[in-house]
């Protein structure tokens, strides 16, 4: 047996099959033998932190306020987290940031907190079928009248009778889904209230710049005036977030009705995003070397529901951007 090449932190829940493993406090470090890719991705928080903010994706039932809905996002969060810390840490961020930066990662979606994949797939599958902008900043390109914060209002006036036609009628609920998404940052705002002090008990110190680059890939005006750092963490906030999404099958197959999972259209939107001012290029580059590098490969596998085809892994051990 040679020697490690490579200390990985791992969670409890992976389960291990090298005899180079042993724990420590609340994780299992996993020394990684003569196999490159399987080098993990990367968390700073302990796993009882990671639990803990995972939870307040989970509401209360509406009509049961004995029973929770489990949050829909979480495995979706905490896979972005994943990969978010990755980079920074590869760019040289120090610790304390890096702590800072996955917590905000892991909340990133909060302003979906309490979503119903099948109320939610209903509402936005048949906006993108209608090419109707579902992101503020693409409404206000279009309908640039429309007032600061008010698209889901705009939304609902121009398109609640088409929606109402299709038999989606604008009962408080469809309402409140149209927000999570065109109305996102009041959204966020309200479900990261509690959260805000709530994590001091669990040694996460709250910073505003942690909300600022929740909202960024919808509002990315907001950081127009920001620290260099706080622009590049929400940049790599949306990249890895937008390279999970578009690998999720779950979400995919709920959201919009998408049959299968593509890395070429992962990475051409991202190559999008470089070329509208929203991802630089230094993160876009540094996100396809680690993926090249097998960084990804384990979240992106469990993205896609724990499978990937030879083409598929060819494809990420060859990405360029």
């Amino acid at each position: 047996m040679t020697a490690p090449q490579a200390w990985d932190i791992l969670p409890h829940s992976y389960t291990l099959h090298n005899p180079y493993a042993f724990c420590h406090e609340d994780y299992i470090i996993l020394a990684v033998v003569s196999r490159q890719t399987l080098k993990s991705t990367h968390t700073v928080l302990t796993r009882t932190q990671v639990v803990s903010l995972l939870k307040w994706y989970d509401r209360p039932h509406p009509t049961r306020p004995d029973r929770m809905i489990p949050g829909y996002d979480k495995a979706h969060a905490l896979r972005t987290s994943r990969m978010c810390v990755a980079v920074a840490a590869a760019l040289g961020y120090p610790l304390s940031r890096l702590r800072q930066f996955e917590a905000a990662c892991l909340l990133h979606d909060m302003g979906r907190a309490g979503l119903d994949p099948v109320l939610f797939g209903q509402i936005w599958s048949w906006a993108k079928e209608q090419k109707i902008p579902t992101r503020p900043r693409e409404w206000r390109t279009r309908y640039p009248d429309t007032p600061y914060g008010r698209e889901s209002h705009a939304f609902i006036a121009q398109y609640g009778a088409a929606l109402q036609a299709r038999g989606v009628k604008l009962t408080p609920a469809v309402k409140d889904h149209i927000d999570m998404r065109l109305g996102f940052a009041r959204r966020l705002k309200k479900y990261l209230r509690p959260v805000k002090t709530a994590i001091a008990t669990i040694d996460i110190p709250w910073s505003p710049w942690m909300e600022r680059i929740m909202l960024y890939y919808y509002y990315p005006e907001k950081l127009e005036r920001a620290a260099a750092w706080t622009h590049q963490l929400a940049e790599i906030l949306v990249a890895c977030e937008q390279l999970e999404a578009y690998s999720n099958h779950r979400r995919g197959k709920d959201y919009y009705a998408r049959a299968e999972e593509s890395f070429a259209a992962a990475f051409t939107y991202l190559r999008q995003l470089t070329s509208q001012r929203i991802v630089s290029q230094e993160v876009l580059d540094l996100i396809c070397r680690l993926t090249r590098e097998g960084r990804f490969t384990s979240v992106l596998r469990q993205a896609r529901g724990g499978t990937l085809s030879p083409a598929d892994q060819q494809f990420l051990q060859t990405v360029s951007c």
